[in-house]
């Protein structure tokens, strides 16, 4: 008979781990966070009281048969942790979503309200491969005949149908054409443009109007959310909900004048109108939005002309997980030039993580963060952002899993639901450390897998019932 082969260091950990005595309490840890990829343990303890000061309950980690209690990371990067993204992912949908047709605190009839789906793009800073549709028909990329050689002498063109996975797509066609530096300034002010349009657009109502910003504000609010997106070129696009309500927000119906094609006027001549010069003083650059720019109504019905809301909530709870390494980057901060050259990412990214680092080094632009920035290609905003009045907050959703969570803990440790009893609780907590230790990412994964195909089969159900 032939020998079987020897187990893998990674299978003989993970069997040596299973064998420990705490493993069966381990795993419930683990499915406790959903299978987080990079738990955090801490250690510590938590005493419940009653109001007349009685020890109701005592939980300590030192009682553990591990020594130390899991928590989930809470990461929303699908790259670092995909549990907890796909938390992170659920809960902006459901935010978005609620200030689209209600619920979450927020009235029904806002479905009502003139909103948009508006896509804000870069504008080009040089000819790059792209995929190029006509219905299903796949289009050549910049055929040759139309750009015969640029000024190095280099085709402008290669009229390859490129496919979907292709790793060109994003790619410069000259690297020597491409403006480098203008396309890191501009991902570095994109947040800022944006902030700049989101104060330039009630102006233009007002104008419109012929009112002051006060009187304006009697008569209508301007709510948002919006996601960024990386496109493959390594620029930055945003993705938002726009919605016009009344002066008291969702549940105030704006003035009846307010329609959705005025919304999709303003929206464009805003778009059209603000910049942000760099540096202020003696501008070397200045920063506009890109001539693309989708301004599409959403409706509740899907039979109507325009987008439907849950698809819009979707769309944007997709991307509000992924980050720069959609476009050929890394997801961690690089901190030193020398370590370039080691990254694995895409030549186009390399030379965008290149120039964070010259421009860092140029006084002209010292006052900006590029280099603590490079691995994100100069962008420094947030991802994922909201007015206050558009709908529910995340925190808010958090805290609703956190009370149910804890009261399901209250009744496995025998204590009485909160609304029966006034008690308190006091807890002090250290950390311990982050991670798996030697053995345990294999079994960790499983249990994330096995939590996602329950989770992936109950929507399902819930869509066709």
């Amino acid at each position: 008979m032939s020998e079987l082969p020897p187990l893998s260091p990674d299978v003989l950990a993970a069997a040596q781990r299973a064998a420990m005595p705490d493993f069966a309490r381990w795993q419930e840890m683990v499915r406790a966070t959903g299978g987080c990829a990079q738990p955090i343990r801490i250690q510590g303890r938590r005493i419940t009281f009653d109001a007349g000061l009685e020890v109701l309950d005592v939980y300590r980690t030192a009682d553990e048969p591990t020594g130390y209690l899991l928590t989930a990371c809470g990461n929303r990067r699908a790259s670092r942790c995909p549990a907890c993204s796909e938390v992170y992912r659920d809960d902006t949908y459901h935010l978005i979503l609620s200030g689209l047709r209600g619920g979450k605190g927020v009235p029904e009839d806002v479905s009502a309200h003139p909103r948009v789906f508006a896509t804000f793009t870069a504008p080009s800073f040089g000819a790059v491969h792209a995929r190029r549709m006509k219905g299903d028909k796949v289009l050549p990329c910049r055929p040759r005949r139309d750009n015969p050689v640029c000024e190095h002498g280099r085709p402008q063109g290669c009229g390859v149908r490129h496919s979907e996975d292709d790793s060109q797509v994003g790619q410069p066609i000259c690297v020597d054409c491409y403006d480098y530096r203008g396309a890191v300034l501009w991902n570095a002010h994109a947040g800022e443009l944006w902030r700049r349009f989101t104060q330039a657009l009630p102006a233009t109502f007002a104008r419109h109007l012929g009112v002051s910003r006060a009187e304006l504000r009697r008569r209508l609010r301007l709510s948002y959310a919006k996601v960024a997106e990386y496109q493959a070129r390594g620029l930055v696009h945003f993705h938002a909900v726009i919605r016009l309500d009344g002066p008291d927000g969702p549940s105030d119906r704006p003035p009846d004048w307010v329609t959705v094609p005025v919304l999709q006027e303003a929206i464009r001549e805003t778009a059209a109108a603000v910049s942000v010069p760099v540096p202020d003083e003696d501008p070397s650059f200045v920063g506009r939005w890109g001539t693309q720019l989708d301004v599409d109504p959403i409706y509740v019905a899907t039979g109507l002309e325009g987008i439907a809301d849950q698809r819009v909530a979707a769309y944007i709870a997709k991307y509000a997980t992924k980050g720069a390494e959609s476009a050929g980057t890394v997801d961690r901060p690089i901190r030193n030039a020398a370590d370039v050259a080691r990254l694995d990412v895409t030549e186009h990214a390399r030379r965008m993580i290149y120039t964070c680092f010259a421009l860092a080094n140029d006084p002209t632009y010292r006052l900006i963060p590029l280099r603590q920035w490079a691995h994100m290609l100069g962008y420094r905003g947030h991802f994922s952002t909201k007015s206050r009045h558009y709908s529910t907050t995340l925190g808010a959703l958090r805290r609703v899993r956190a009370d149910h969570q804890a009261e399901r803990a209250r009744e496995r440790r025998g204590l009485p639901p909160r609304d029966e009893r006034e008690m308190l609780t006091v807890g002090q907590w250290r950390f311990a450390g982050s991670g798996y230790r030697n053995g345990e990412h294999l079994w960790a994964e499983l249990i994330r897998q096995r939590i996602a195909t329950a989770r992936r089969i109950a929507r399902e159900r819930g869509e066709s019932a």
